[in-house]
């Protein structure tokens, strides 16, 4: 498993980019740990990335060109810092646009009353 959560995988599998894109641009820079806290701290536990789940897509969106890297050290442990890219930026913009059409439709399919 991927994510462990409260909901269908199925459901979490395709919004991982854009969560982690969105996180960025609000942040600005954070490195893997810090992201999974920060989606377990806004979801209150409901959604815990796994490494399984983060470093594959982080590392897929830099080999896009979505985000660059930055090695750090903390005394003797490195740690890589991940920044969104100017294409990074645009591609966040269009991709949450894209995420709030998709929910707004899927409430006009599911809307109460419709069936």
């Amino acid at each position: 498993m991927y994510l462990y959560l409260m909901y269908s995988t199925e459901l979490l599998k395709g919004s991982l980019k854009t969560i982690l894109l969105k996180l960025l641009r609000e942040h600005g820079r954070m490195y893997g740990y810090e992201i999974t806290q920060k989606v377990k701290e806004l979801t209150k536990g409901e959604l815990v990335l796994t490494e399984g789940a983060l470093y594959p897509t982080l590392h897929k969106l830099e080999a896009d060109g979505l985000l660059s890297t930055e090695k750090e050290y903390q005394g003797k442990r490195m740690r890589k810092y991940y920044t969104l890219t100017p294409s990074g930026i645009e591609a966040t913009v269009q991709k949450l646009e894209e995420f709030e059409d998709y929910v707004q439709m899927m409430r006009l399919i599911f809307k109460p009353g419709t069936t």
